[in-house]
């Protein structure tokens, strides 16, 4: 059986019913948050992996702008777990800070991107929610600061989160928006386990210094 054929078999969890595919990116999306929010590097092969299955998935549903992006992300995952080895090292506990400088550079960047995502998915489909358009570049930018271990990239993934959950749930994609508020609270403890870690060595790169 094909691989994308095999990823489209149903399955049903009490009373929902859902592809093996849906099913096996919710799963590999929430252990890649998990993962994140532990500041392991193992966050970077999950996600691939997410990717793929979701491309194969937009691909198969000739949802061909979707399966793109994902190449995209296969691209910065793969970068970012090789920063994260090579500049942190495996087990690394350094974390980085951003200026309001750089994050208003960011947010005019993924402004931009989203506006030029929107007019490539209008012409590719016809019609595309400017909603859409945000999350998407709004991913991509949290995803840069991801692979430069900001502690700023979970705020980037909180507001996608905070957008996707009300547009999943108007589009009645319910299954996806109680799964996107299930990691928005990943998010939050993400956010707080970086910033914990970061307080923690502070003091100790202070008093190395000295």
């Amino acid at each position: 059986m094909e691989f994308a054929a095999w990823l489209k078999l149903s399955i049903a969890l009490g009373s929902i019913s859902l592809t093996l595919g849906d099913a096996l990116g919710f799963a590999t999306g929430l252990l890649c948050v998990w993962l994140t929010a532990k500041a392991s590097i193992r966050n970077f092969p999950w996600g691939i992996v997410n990717s793929l299955i979701l491309g194969v998935v937009f691909l198969d549903q000739r949802l061909f702008a979707d399966a793109g992006l994902q190449v995209v992300f296969v691209v910065l995952s793969a970068q970012g777990w090789v920063q994260w080895h090579r500049r942190f090292g495996p087990a690394s506990s350094a974390f980085h800070g951003t200026t309001a400088r750089d994050q208003l550079v960011l947010l005019a960047a993924g402004l931009g991107m989203a506006v030029l995502l929107w007019a490539v998915l209008e012409q590719l489909r016809g019609s595309a929610p400017p909603r859409y358009a945000l999350i998407t570049a709004f991913s991509l930018c949290a995803q840069w600061q991801l692979n430069r271990r900001q502690v700023s990239s979970w705020y980037w993934w909180i507001a996608v989160d905070l957008v996707s959950i009300p547009l999943y749930w108007s589009r009645g994609w319910y299954l996806i928006a109680v799964l996107y508020v299930v990691i928005l609270a990943i998010c939050f403890h993400g956010l707080r386990n970086w910033q914990r870690a970061q307080r923690s060595i502070a003091p100790a790169n202070n008093l190395s210094a000295a």
